[in-house]
């Protein structure tokens, strides 16, 4: 299914010619040659329009290195769900899909193993790491502990006194997690921190191009040397997922690897959206790297761009995601 079943991998590089492929159902479609007809209408308004949009994040997708083992530890440890998994063995890859609750409702983690040996994973430094939400971070942690896996920061509030618990655990391939203690949510999963050199900037690419709110403001942490912001959509972080933006002092350049893929957020037009996020482009930089597009066979329209820290996102149109996903479940 469209981004659940199928997944729209950030890229295959032959020949030095970056492609991107939509997987439908085991069928490979290059997005480059899906129908680029749309309404031409112009919007002045474009901006303007973003901050009134139905947005929700419908998805991240990351590169694993053994996908049994990594489904093994989200699920027994972290409490999720594999909502769907497929083998694309001619294309020597397989994928799945985790998360807390459905897809229609839900955000979820795409996964992808590349067979190849030789087609190492890079998770590289820009991906910071996820977060989600807990009832129960120390027992978490020492069931973590207990199998073998990694604590990186033990479980704790950031000061003496703080009421905000939380702790650091690396899954099998090295992403990073953050387990936060929180009442029950919506939405366990909760949080994606990305490293920006220039937060500033972020902020305003993601409130101006994707209508994002602003729901922590700028933090400095001098004892840390990191500042941070968080983005999203609604008014509670707690509630709802969010991107968490972080500049660590004094760090110019950080490598992207090939782990952390890209985010998936719906809209109610992917042309507005497409049009909104091209202007933004050309004020704090970034770039379309696939314009509005239909695929003529799910007749599900999507948009992909890099941000202006180079991180890809891609934006679904909400109608066509949720028709081609209740498709899907009937065949």
């Amino acid at each position: 299914m469209l981004l659940g079943s199928s997944t729209i991998l950030p890229c295959f590089e032959t020949k030095k010619i970056h492609t991107h492929l939509l997987i439908i159902n085991s069928s490979i479609i290059r997005l480059d040659q899906l129908s680029m007809a749309a309404p031409n209408n112009p919007h002045d308004d474009v901006l303007e329009w973003v901050q009134k949009d139905n947005r929700r994040f419908l998805r991240a997708n990351i590169r694993v290195g053994d996908l049994d083992r990594t489904i093994k530890f989200y699920t027994e440890f972290f409490g999720m769900k594999v909502l769907s998994r497929q083998d694309f063995p001619e294309q020597k890859y397989s994928t799945a899909v985790v998360a807390y609750g459905p897809e229609e409702t839900h955000f979820v983690l795409g996964l992808t193993h590349h067979h190849d040996a030789a087609d190492k994973l890079d998770i590289g430094t820009a991906f910071n790491h996820f977060g989600l939400a807990t009832q129960d971070v120390y027992g978490t942690v020492e069931k973590i502990r207990a199998a073998g896996g990694v604590i990186t920061r033990e479980p704790g509030p950031i000061a003496e006194g703080g009421r905000t618990i939380f702790a650091f655990v690396n899954d099998p391939d090295g992403y990073s997690f953050e387990l936060l203690r929180r009442p029950p949510t919506p939405e366990p999963l909760c949080q994606i921190c990305l490293n920006v050199t220039d937060i500033d900037r972020s902020i305003e690419f993601y409130q101006k191009a994707l209508g994002m709110n602003l729901l922590l403001p700028k933090y400095d942490a001098s004892q840390f040397q990191y500042t941070i912001a968080m983005v999203g959509y609604g008014s509670d972080f707690t509630q709802t997922t969010i991107i968490e933006l972080k500049y660590n002092y004094n760090v110019t350049e950080y490598t992207k690897g090939n782990g952390y893929a890209m985010l998936a957020i719906g809209t109610d037009d992917v042309y507005k959206s497409g049009a909104a996020v091209e202007l933004v482009n050309k004020e704090l930089g970034g770039e379309i790297i696939r314009h509005p597009a239909v695929n003529p066979k799910t007749n599900t329209k999507i948009t992909c761009f890099l941000d202006s820290h180079g991180f890809e996102s891609v934006l679904v149109d909400n109608q066509d995601y949720v028709g081609f996903l209740g498709k899907s479940k009937d065949e």
